[in-house]
């Protein structure tokens, strides 16, 4: 969590810091060959030099983007876990639980479908 270390220090709320925290720590031990890095003042994992999950906060949410790929494949599960969502990334309210196997799937999924991509973002 060295990476995070200076971005979770800046989140204000200490139960949002706390729950950024748990999230990426879970990643981080579900898929430890992914890279953890900060980019666009944000935490993110890549893997092999692409992206693969990237994560920000806000006021009310703990955003995860997928990228659009992701989002499409996994469009259904998305609308039924509830999460407020857009094109681009889920929004998982503070106060709502974490879906990790949505996430955990999520990540797989781009693990698996990236394997051969040899930029940062799909073309």
């Amino acid at each position: 969590m060295e990476e995070f270390a200076e971005y979770l220090s800046r989140i204000d709320n200490p139960q949002n810091r706390a729950r950024t925290e748990e999230v990426l720590s879970w990643v981080s031990g579900k898929f430890p060959s992914l890279i953890p890095k900060m980019a666009w003042n944000q935490p993110m994992y890549t893997d092999h030099g692409t992206f693969i999950i990237g994560f920000s906060v806000s006021k009310h949410h703990l955003a995860v983007a997928p990228e659009r790929a992701g989002m499409i494949h996994f469009a259904d599960e998305i609308a039924l876990s509830g999460y407020d969502h857009s094109k681009e990334l889920i929004r998982i309210r503070w106060d709502s639980p974490v879906d990790y196997s949505l996430l955990e799937k999520m990540i797989e999924f781009n693990v698996w479908d990236k394997a051969e991509c040899s930029t940062f973002w799909r073309k």
